[in-house]
């Protein structure tokens, strides 16, 4: 059986990487990492602000997005994106927002609003999430905008 397989190499023009199926594979993995790497930093450039201000209607029950706007039931949320978690003066966080440690980056505000109770378990806001990614998208270009 060793010597038909020698013989089959021997004889045909196979490339000795494409024989390998370990190769083949650390290769395509490889191709598919890179390919996710690049597009990462677009992902959240596809939101559109116009329709993200629309889905901040549901927030304003709770939140407020006017410069020097006051607190509601949850804090303002001008210029959210890039401040650090639970640093909104005058208003309440919970022990754990305070702790999170967390920066309100494009992607931690994605994780958050997503699933809040997971993202920071045991935070005050009594909100489920958003499932939907276009309108969470939309959402985050929006707060992006609050500057």
């Amino acid at each position: 059986m060793t010597k038909s397989i020698d013989t089959y190499a021997k004889h045909t023009e196979v490339d000795p990487m494409v024989r390998s199926p370990r190769l083949s594979l650390a290769r395509g993995l490889s191709l598919a990492l890179a390919l996710l790497l690049w597009n990462a930093p677009h992902a959240f450039a596809a939101g559109d602000a116009a329709k993200g201000a629309d889905v901040f209607k549901r927030c304003t029950i709770c939140h407020n997005a006017d410069k020097d706007g006051p607190n509601r039931i949850g804090p303002n949320l001008f210029g959210v994106v890039g401040r650090a978690a639970g640093t909104v003066s005058g208003y309440s966080y919970s022990t754990a927002m305070k702790a999170s440690g967390v920066t309100w980056t494009e992607a931690n505000l994605t994780d958050y609003l997503t699933d809040p109770k997971k993202k920071v378990p045991a935070n005050k806001m009594s909100f489920a999430g958003i499932s939907d990614a276009s309108q969470l998208a939309d959402l985050i270009a929006y707060l992006n905008t609050l500057k």
